[in-house]
């Protein structure tokens, strides 16, 4: 057992990574995919235990995120696409909702384009999909791009699971990288989306609410919802702790999957 696992932590050797994920409560499974720079602590430790409570919830930490060490190969949306594809099947789980928050969403995209058949429902949290999609001047800035510019308690909530420097500093890299290399999903793998979806933005964030708008129209089966505040403060994202909205999202996202 790895010292630094604690239940109901585990991991499944997929692709070749040995990738960690937790199981939580009962029914239809509901898999988490966290944002950039984040464990599953940072983007849902907040709302999970509601969540859990009516689903079996699956959250999974990524190539270089929290728990789950780099290795040596490219990181990709697509590549955590099939990394999630692969732990679904080893867990004999044939067709689950999918929920992603920022690069989580993203992947979730992914996994509908390239694995269709494992996706009931998709909810896509402050989702890209386009480089346009996001404020202007964002990705300027990554050529200058530091650790220390990382929040400080992502750093902390990555050193809490894995207390290893080298590796924060292996995850902000990958994520920078990726970033810069973001390339724009088409829109018609996006129209072949078949699953409802549930689209969710903030007012005042780094994916505008112009981006969730024409996600929401360009997916065949889409609800949207905007909601003020910042990127993630209505999930109870970490760098929010007085957030007031996250119960009322996790009713809005049960009743989405519940429908």
């Amino acid at each position: 057992m790895n010292p630094r696992q604690t239940p109901p932590g585990q991991y499944a050797q997929v692709n070749g990574l040995n990738l960690y994920y937790e199981l939580h409560g009962n029914g239809m499974p509901l898999v988490l995919l966290h944002g950039g720079g984040s464990t599953i602590e940072t983007s849902y430790g907040r709302i999970l235990p509601q969540l859990a409570a009516t689903r079996m919830v699956i959250a999974i930490e990524l190539q270089a995120h929290g728990h789950t060490q780099d290795i040596d190969r490219p990181l990709s949306f697509e590549q955590d696409a099939d990394d999630v594809a692969a732990l679904l099947g080893q867990l004999q789980i044939e067709r689950a909702d999918i929920m992603g928050f920022s690069n989580g969403g993203t992947t979730s995209l992914q996994i509908a384009i390239r694995h269709p058949r494992l996706v009931n429902k998709l909810v896509l949290a402050s989702t890209t999909y386009r480089r346009d999609g996001l404020q202007a001047g964002f990705f300027d800035g990554f050529g200058g791009a530091t650790l220390e510019m990382m929040p400080q308690p992502y750093k902390e909530a990555y050193l809490k699971a894995n207390p290893d420097p080298k590796g924060l500093q292996a995850m902000f890299d990958r994520d920078v990288a990726r970033m810069v290399a973001f390339r724009d999903i088409p829109d018609p793998a996006i129209r072949g989306i078949g699953a409802a979806s549930l689209v969710i933005n903030a007012d005042q964030e780094v994916v505008t609410v112009e981006h969730a708008l024409a996600l929401s129209r360009l997916l065949p089966n889409a609800r949207l919802a905007i909601l003020p505040g910042g990127h993630g403060e209505y999930l109870g994202d970490i760098c929010f702790p007085d957030a007031q909205l996250p119960m009322l999202v996790t009713g809005m996202i049960s009743a989405f999957l519940n429908r």
